[in-house]
């Protein structure tokens, strides 16, 4: 530290003030010798500043979207996509440099979509009104022939439950509960709207339909239909579903109320017998804990409409690049860091469940685990569940960290994490999910407009940037 001379002062309340002067000088400079020898929290400070500047200059996550998307383009579970994703990712993790990586394999369904959907308002003279229409994941298709009948418009399932037996009969039902743009969190419209996509088959099925029609799962006016899963229950045969496009939707209704509509529905859809796929895995191994895993993940399969990038191949490459950052800023870990892309999360989840059950069965403990798959928006911060006896006391932990994170405009709030992790709760650890802005994820969710175009290079380097300051803090501090 430079000197400082004060002048001499001349008389007893001068001398007083010349030693005030001095003393507080001398903290001063204390405090920068303190400062500069770098106590723990500035220290982690810095490290996080330098984990953003290597995601946002040197990151590797929208190179690696950009090719994801193009070799593993309409990825589903099961698909020569899906292959070529899994050995593409495979090759650029063993790039990174990590101890091992690994594929785990499992079974998976193999829905096909066949040929493309024709859905059609029939109209007097043989004309018809188009609709921009995709068939729902795993749904029965209508035969080669198609199906004609009359068009039933309903609010949801809660509606049709309440129809008298037989009420449907040789119909086609509608179902148009839009999801509720007054949630400012679009994944709360989403879970309560989606039932009706998911389970609208089987209830109608048992009320007599043939076939169903529902409106796509998004808050937004368009013409680009969303596809998704249904699922089967109950003991009704399956009847065929499709997705129609919000704009139709509304269209369709718009002529319900004024007249009796019929539909032509056609679809090839089918599935056919599983096949093995894999679970990609990167393992780096911690110096001092290697038994305390911290996983990092995605799914890596998609919607066969699209190219993925939104749902979920974000969430994938920044996991990818979680490794590849700490790997650019020498960082040895104390504990181990393990990216996993999964497998078949869309409609079926058995990536997940392989995952667990190996886990399990080598009676693992995942000290944490983060999942990505919101989207490549803006970061906001992580979400977080655990055990119900060790969750309160982790949660206050990793609140500590808080003044490290709001820097960057992150938070931390309870709330679930992802399906994919789900099955790891009972390991007792901390379950976080990637938490973004997600106003505009349902644009693109389950569509054939989720394309690279559609990500914001900056935006997913900075949740690149976010999981893995999240994974140094883990690392540094355990939960302990």
């Amino acid at each position: 530290m430079k000197e400082v001379f004060l002048p001499r002062l001349r008389n007893k309340n001068q001398n007083v003030l010349q030693k005030s002067l001095f003393v507080s000088l001398f903290c001063v400079a204390t405090t920068l010798t303190l400062y500069s020898q770098g106590p723990p929290q500035d220290k982690d400070a810095m490290f996080l500043r330098r984990i953003y500047d290597v995601a946002l200059t040197e990151g590797k996550s929208y190179a690696w979207l950009s090719e994801l998307t193009t070799v593993g383009f309409g990825r589903l579970a099961g698909s020569p996509a899906a292959a070529a994703a899994v050995k593409y990712t495979q090759e650029m993790l063993d790039g990174v440099g990590v101890d091992s990586v690994w594929l785990q394999p499992c079974r998976v369904p193999r829905w096909v979509r066949g040929e493309k959907e024709q859905v059609r308002i029939v109209l007097p003279g043989k004309k018809f009104i188009e609709l921009n229409a995709f068939a729902l994941g795993n749904s029965v298709g209508t035969g080669a022939q198609g199906i004609t009948a009359p068009v039933v418009e309903v609010s949801g399932l809660e509606e049709v439950e309440a129809m008298q037996e037989g009420a449907l009969l040789g119909k086609i039902v509608f179902y148009n509960r839009p999801m509720d743009s007054r949630q400012i969190n679009t994944f709360h419209a989403y879970g309560g709207a989606v039932d009706q996509r998911v389970y609208g088959a089987s209830r109608a099925a048992e009320k007599g339909a043939i076939g169903v029609v529902v409106r796509s799962m998004t808050t937004s006016l368009d013409d680009h239909p969303h596809t998704g899963s249904l699922a089967y229950i109950g003991p009704s045969d399956p009847i065929p579903a499709v997705a129609i496009s919000t704009m139709d939707a509304e269209e369709l209704s718009k002529m319900l109320k004024k007249e009796a509509v019929s539909i032509f529905m056609r679809t090839t859809c089918e599935t056919l017998p599983d096949e093995v796929s894999f679970n990609v895995i990167a393992e780096w191994r911690g110096s001092e804990f290697p038994e305390q895993i911290i996983l990092v993940g995605g799914h890596l399969d998609s919607w066969d409409v699209g190219g993925g990038a939104h749902d979920d191949g974000s969430g994938c490459v920044q996991s990818m690049d979680v490794l590849h950052i700490l790997k650019q800023l020498g960082y040895q870990p104390k504990r181990t860091i393990r990216c996993v892309l999964f497998m078949n999360e869309e409609n079926g989840l058995m990536g997940g469940r392989a995952y667990w059950k190996a886990s399990n069965e080598r009676e693992e403990y995942h000290l944490a685990a983060i999942e990505a798959d919101r989207g490549g928006f803006s970061p906001r911060g992580f979400t977080a569940e655990g055990h119900e006896s060790t969750f309160p006391k982790n949660f206050r932990k990793i609140n500590e960290w808080l003044p490290l994170l709001e820097p960057y405009g992150l938070n931390l709030r309870m709330g679930g994490s992802g399906a994919d992790i789900s099955g790891l709760k009972d390991q007792k650890g901390l379950l976080l999910g990637l938490d973004v802005d997600n106003q505009r994820y349902f644009d693109f969710h389950h569509t054939a407009v989720d394309v690279i175009d559609a990500v914001n290079k900056r935006e997913l380097q900075l949740g690149a940037a976010a999981m893995a300051s999240m994974v140094y803090l883990f690392d540094h501090y355990g939960l302990e």
